[in-house]
């Protein structure tokens, strides 16, 4: 029986030569989905929310970044859909794959790869210990937030916006002082 031999970040880079979307997953070099309308709006709406917490400096300034690449060991480097860093933890931009643990990471499903979202990422955010950990499902308009309670994460947020009032401002953990417009997420402002 042949081993299997896990891919490592510099397979990564060789293979990130061609046009494809691909990550790091466990060893495994892996094509991301094909973005859809909806998982662009998410994007795009939550990321243009944020935009407050960039320009703040010191305390409570984040740098908020989509589709950024980050190595959390030498065979597990995804590149989240939206992923967040403190300022004082990170004060300068990097130059390249993010080295650094962020302290919240966001993840947009996508039809057939909800897995990779709902457990996979899940389990190494997790055991990375990263603070905080979002899912947002555009088709089914609910947002998941998860805190990291010591070792695990916790459920701290779950909302679904059918047509929700309460869905137009809402403070979840790390931003609770920056209300989020999830009509605004989901299409529907």
């Amino acid at each position: 029986m042949e081993a299997v031999q896990l891919k490592n970040v510099d397979d990564l880079f060789q293979a990130s030569r061609d046009d494809e979307r691909i990550e790091l997953i466990d060893g495994e070099i892996v094509k991301r989905p094909m973005a859809r309308f909806g998982h662009s709006l998410a994007q795009s709406g939550l990321s243009g929310q944020f935009f407050p917490l960039s320009h703040q400096g010191g305390d409570g300034g984040w740098w908020i970044m989509t589709e950024v690449s980050v190595r959390y060991s030498e065979h597990h480097c995804p590149a989240h859909d939206l992923a967040g860093w403190r300022k004082e933890r990170l004060p300068q931009p990097p130059q390249s794959v993010v080295d650094i643990r962020p302290d919240w990471v966001c993840e947009i499903t996508s039809p057939g790869h909800e897995r990779k979202d709902l457990v996979t990422h899940l389990l190494r955010l997790q055991a990375y210990q990263v603070p905080y950990y979002w899912v947002i499902s555009p088709e089914d308009k609910t947002l998941i937030a998860y805190g990291l309670q010591g070792e695990h994460y916790q459920l701290v947020f779950a909302i679904e916006c059918q047509a929700n009032a309460e869905c137009r401002s809402v403070a979840i953990p790390p931003f609770r002082d920056l209300p989020i417009d999830l009509a605004v997420i989901f299409g529907d402002a």
